[in-house]
């Protein structure tokens, strides 16, 4: 029997074992795909694209009442449980000047590199009643994200989507003078070349295969703008900071995944140069894979709590 999984946060919907006969309820083409491994426990191969996908439109729409979620083929298919984690540690960074977790449309927030999933807005929405905007420079991922709105009118006022024309730019071409975000969050392209990309998508299907080789897949999807660019994780995210002084008064708190321990120091050192009043890295750990949240502001402490 699985037990709960204890790295999740506390307040993930999704700590303990998936249910696949109610989520079997929900999405029926998912009853295909599911199995019982040596250990007697019901399962998917995550490494079959078109089984993670209906896994998690059958997550989205059982906790989240989200309504015929679905993204192409192309497009970057993400964990679920991994998602609503970061919504939640941001949950808790912003509890911080309030004692307690903000909720509702006061709380805005903008999602950098959006894609077609939609994923973060509809948790972070979903979850806090949090406002949301979504970015990214791939008009075709936000058509698909369109639709899933489309599908689920309910959410409209509350998840916008904006195009980034500027593949160079983060927040510039989208924030006007006026705008003011409670935060900002970003899952940035990991990988430097569509080759290391490659590389790196082989080792994780044959870990997740125990080993044996099989063709590659681009397992959970992903277009060039969702999974590498230029320099890779590194670049985007010292281009995102030293993007920040400009809106430092704009944005309370910025955030960012960040995949690769060794970036940390560099990234720490810029922060510290351009003259970040606060920053920190929260762990957040799944299963085997461990990754990490860097988050900054140039908002004093005590005008922190004003903000919110």
């Amino acid at each position: 029997m699985s037990t709960e999984k204890s790295s999740l946060h506390t307040r993930n919907l999704h700590r303990n074992p998936y249910d696949f006969d109610l989520l079997i309820s929900c999405v029926p083409e998912l009853k295909h795909y599911v199995f019982v491994n040596v250990h007697g426990t019901a399962t998917i191969n995550f490494s079959i694209p078109e089984a993670v996908k209906l896994l998690n439109k059958a997550l989205l729409l059982h906790f989240y009442n989200v309504r015929n979620w679905d993204i192409p083929e192309a497009n970057l298919c993400p964990p679920i449980p991994g998602r609503a984690d970061y919504v939640h540690y941001i949950a808790d960074l912003l509890a911080e000047q309030k004692s307690e977790i903000p909720t509702g449309n006061s709380v805005k927030g903008l999602d950098v590199g959006v894609g077609a999933n939609l994923v973060y807005p509809l948790i972070a929405h979903k979850s806090y009643g949090w406002k949301m905007l979504g970015t990214d420079i791939s008009e075709d991922s936000l058509k698909n994200a369109r639709h899933i709105l489309d599908q689920n009118p309910d959410l409209s006022s509350s998840i916008q989507l904006q195009h980034q024309p500027n593949s160079h730019h983060i927040f510039k071409g989208i924030l006007a003078p006026e705008d003011r975000f409670t935060f900002s969050m970003c899952n940035p392209p990991f990988h430097d070349s569509k080759e290391s990309m490659i590389k790196g998508n082989l080792r994780k299907t044959k870990n997740l295969n125990k080993g044996k080789t099989q063709k590659t897949l681009l397992n959970f999807g992903g277009q060039q703008s969702e999974l590498w660019c230029e320099g890779g994780e590194l670049a985007f995210i010292t281009n995102m900071i030293t993007e920040s002084v400009q809106y430092s008064s704009q944005i309370l708190w910025f955030t960012c995944l960040v995949s690769k321990k060794d970036n940390l120091y560099k990234l720490t050192t810029l922060l510290k140069k351009v003259k970040a009043v606060d920053f920190k890295t929260i762990d957040m750990a799944q299963g085997q894979k461990v990754s990490r949240i860097l988050v900054w502001t140039f908002v004093p402490q005590q005008k922190r709590k004003d903000w919110i």
